[in-house]
């Protein structure tokens, strides 16, 4: 017997997106999202409400990048989504995290978390609050990768855990995509 939720977004796992931009006078900024998903070969979707900082600083500049929490920074993700910009002006520095700026997007890489992804602003909705942003790069440290290719095992990053509200590290690999399927026949 199956038990009834009712609508709720009960997807496992949903990835802890780390969303940094720039203030307008420069300092950088990040919040939590864990609404957000592949949107399209080179293109992300989140939903973000337009009262939060970030989304004004990415409005303003039309850029941010994206970044997966990781275990190692799971204390210092929870605290970027749980304190607002608005309120907070400090709270990226308070994380102990520092920035560099992107090469390709007017926006700040978060150096403590091996990996990201450099977006420009494609649109956004302020009725759905669905920000679209064109993924520009891919930056990942090198201490992630194995073989040349970004190693989920090294990066080790987390998802939420949308119905017991907890972070949850990625387990470890149990098959093989596009290939497995095969031996059915």
């Amino acid at each position: 017997m199956r038990k009834s939720f009712g609508a709720k977004p009960f997807l496992f796992p949903m990835p802890v997106l780390i969303i940094a931009s720039y203030d307008e006078d420069g300092t950088p900024n990040a919040m939590n999202a864990a609404w957000g998903s592949a949107a399209d070969i080179n293109r992300i979707a989140i939903y973000v409400s337009q009262g939060h900082k970030t989304m004004k600083n990415i409005l303003s500049r039309g850029a941010f990048t994206v970044s997966m929490a990781d275990e190692k920074n799971a204390v210092e993700a929870d605290y970027v989504g749980i304190v607002s910009g608005n309120s907070v002006p400090d709270k990226f520095s308070r994380c102990g995290w520092h920035a560099t700026k992107s090469e390709r997007v007017d926006a700040p890489i978060i150096d403590e978390l091996p990996m990201a992804l450099e977006c420009r602003l494609v649109s956004y909705d302020t009725e759905s609050e669905l920000l679209i942003g064109e993924i520009i790069n891919v930056l990942a440290d090198e201490s992630v990768l194995t073989d040349g290719k970004i190693d989920p095992a090294k990066l080790k990053p987390i998802c939420y855990d949308p119905v017991n509200h907890a972070y949850l590290a990625l387990g470890e690999k149990i098959a093989n995509a596009f290939e497995d399927g095969k031996k059915i026949k």
